[in-house]
């Protein structure tokens, strides 16, 4: 066996390893489906990088990880959408068609010994006309997806996260009480259930079943506060 062999078992363990732990230092994102549509949380200060994001009219993405890898997925997701709406019709855009199309590029560039697997997970999100047309995808860096049902953890204590959003989540949530599970969630996560998230470090969004065509919207501050607030 020639000296500095290493097994391709090894290789590939080494390179998940390697991305697992990029994407575990970042804050969580949490992407879950409520009465009127499809919610998305961050823990995220910023008001100029986006960690939620629209693709097309009835889907968004949501990612935590490297943000300059993540934000090319964003724009050749959106590339993608806007191309196919133009050739064929807009109905044809779908979130799986762009989850499968994130899967070959995530998973071609993980197996590629060129370079560095991305250190990024994202969530594919499409709403339906009712609520169980709903869905929601996650990839992984490896190219990996899972058809996930009601809610998805991305980022550091996922788990611990989602243990406790599935808790109190159902299919019928309103938007306010979605919202407020979601922060407490979040800032329970290292068994701190006394520490306080306000609007200013969230980036929150909708896809709004109740508007027309492009249901995606933020909400500003001014439209957490009381939302966080009620009780």
């Amino acid at each position: 066996m020639p000296f500095g062999y290493v097994s391709p078992e090894q290789i590939m363990k080494d390179r998940a390893d390697y991305a697992r732990k990029g994407i575990a230092r970042g804050r969580a994102v949490l992407v879950m489906t409520y009465a009127d549509g499809i919610l998305f949380v961050a823990e995220n200060p910023s008001s100029a990088l986006h960690k939620i994001s629209e693709i097309y009219d009835r889907i968004a993405f949501a990612a935590v990880g490297k943000y300059n890898e993540f934000e090319n997925l964003r724009v050749a997701g959106v590339r993608m959408a806007d191309l196919r709406g133009y050739s064929y019709d807009r109905r044809d855009v779908t979130g799986r068609a762009l989850a499968n199309t994130y899967a070959q590029i995530l998973g071609t560039i993980f197996s590629s010994g060129a370079e560095k697997p991305f250190e990024v997970e994202i969530t594919v999100a499409e709403i339906g006309e009712t609520p169980a047309e709903d869905q929601l995808y996650r990839l992984t860096y490896d190219g990996s997806v899972a058809d996930e049902h009601g809610a998805v953890v991305m980022g550091g204590s996922a788990e611990t996260i989602g243990t406790a959003l599935r808790e109190g989540h159902r299919d019928d949530i309103p938007l306010g009480e979605g919202l407020r599970l979601a922060v407490a969630s979040i800032a329970a996560a290292d068994g701190e259930n006394d520490r306080t998230i306000s609007a200013s470090q969230l980036e929150v969004a909708v896809l709004d079943r109740t508007r027309p065509r492009r249901t995606f919207r933020r909400l500003a501050d001014a439209q957490l506060e009381p939302l966080l607030a009620a009780q």
